[in-house]
């Protein structure tokens, strides 16, 4: 069975996905579940429809949050 790594960043308000070039799927959302059924439903139409892929594959999601602090001293 494929795998395929789909990392889920936080970054200035935003979740967005960062994937290896194999999957190469660029997604956006304001929330993190959102993010994950838009991969969950993308994900398959893109193999399906640029890989001629229809067998069973696995999504592994990572998770990465960046914040950035400003702090008077």
């Amino acid at each position: 069975m494929r795998s395929y790594i789909v990392k889920m960043v936080w970054d200035d308000g935003i979740w967005y996905t960062s994937t290896d070039e194999d999957l190469g799927i660029t997604l956006e959302s304001d929330s993190f579940d959102a993010l994950v059924e838009r991969v969950r439903i993308a994900v398959p139409e893109m193999l399906e429809l640029n890989c001629n892929y229809t067998d069973e594959f696995q999504l592994v999601f990572e998770t990465v949050r960046t914040d950035t602090i400003r702090a008077a001293v």
